[in-house]
């Protein structure tokens, strides 16, 4: 039992010995600090990472497109009906180069006067109301009452790309509502304009403000109306070239000089009888003093 409390008192005294030594607790400190700025460190080392995550995926979320303008990309364009095997087409688009008969039947009578259909109209069978439906994603620009066309609503897309919704008995959406292929905005009703048709949707498409027929580009990629639009722009400016080539021509002839036919003194087989028949009246006038003269002489 004493060698055991021996040994315990010589490490205590040990202990207390180390302790005693003046580098002993300035180390211990250094060594404290040390763990604690590492800490520290290795802490906003980590919080720094997680605000340039949050700041560069808050930049990509800014810099890209909205998810409505990159899928409106990949859309085809669709009826504006809820159920579009619903529905039929009762008016067709007025198209310049569609035959007389068609042509006649894209008409509409108002004021006393035929118009032509700048859109569709899509009505149902049993004229009933129906759900209309964007055709295609956008941002309503306007949704409003019109009294002659009824509720009206106008949705903007990619590539100024406009579809307008007419003959609406009610607008479900208002200006600045970003809205999905095929949500609701609105019910088909009645209007002014076009009152034979009954109850349906007029239905446009607008490309850089000028109506297109949306029956040429239903269920095809929105991307195909541009790409038609620009292969028809650049047939036109060919068609205006080549009229204006044609114009040039003949002025370029006109104003193009005589050919030298022969020396300067020539003169033209007309020119040639006036002189001659100058030369005759000249001879005859002097004939006339001599005759005078002979009858006084007589």
């Amino acid at each position: 039992m004493r060698e055991e409390e021996k040994k315990r008192t010589s490490q205590n005294s040990k202990i207390q010995q180390f302790f005693r030594k003046r580098w002993v607790f300035p180390a211990i400190y250094l060594m404290s600090a040390a763990v604690i700025l590492t800490a520290v460190l290795w802490y906003q080392s980590i919080s720094n990472n997680v605000a340039e995550d949050l700041n560069t995926s808050e930049e990509d979320a800014m810099n890209d497109p909205e998810a409505v303008e990159v899928n409106a990309l990949k859309e085809n364009v669709a009826m504006p009906a809820l159920d579009p095997d619903a529905v039929n087409v009762v008016k067709k688009f007025y198209d310049p180069n569609a035959s007389t008969e068609d042509q006649e039947a894209a008409l509409v009578f108002y004021d006393n006067s035929y118009r032509m259909n700048k859109g569709i109209d899509i009505a149902k069978e049993d004229q009933t109301e129906f759900d209309v439906v964007a055709s295609l994603s956008g941002t309503v620009t306007k949704a409003e009452k019109d009294p002659i066309l009824g509720y009206v609503v106008e949705i903007e897309h990619e590539n100024d790309l406009v579809t307008v919704y007419q003959s609406l008995a009610e607008a479900s959406v208002q200006a600045g509502d970003k809205v999905e292929q095929k949500e609701l905005i609105g019910k088909a009703g009645k209007n002014l304009f076009n009152e034979e048709d009954g109850i349906h949707v007029h239905f446009e498409i607008r490309q850089n403000g000028t109506a297109i027929n949306p029956l040429t580009f239903m269920d095809k990629p929105v991307t195909s109306i541009e790409e038609a639009t620009q292969e028809e722009a650049a047939n036109e400016e060919m068609i205006q070239e080549e009229a204006e080539t044609s114009e040039e021509a003949p002025k370029e002839d006109a104003e193009a000089p005589k050919e030298d036919t022969g020396s300067e003194t020539e003169e033209s087989p007309e020119a040639e009888k006036d002189a001659e028949k100058g030369e005759t009246e000249g001879a005859e006038q002097s004939s006339e003093p001599e005759a005078s003269n002979q009858s006084l002489n007589s």
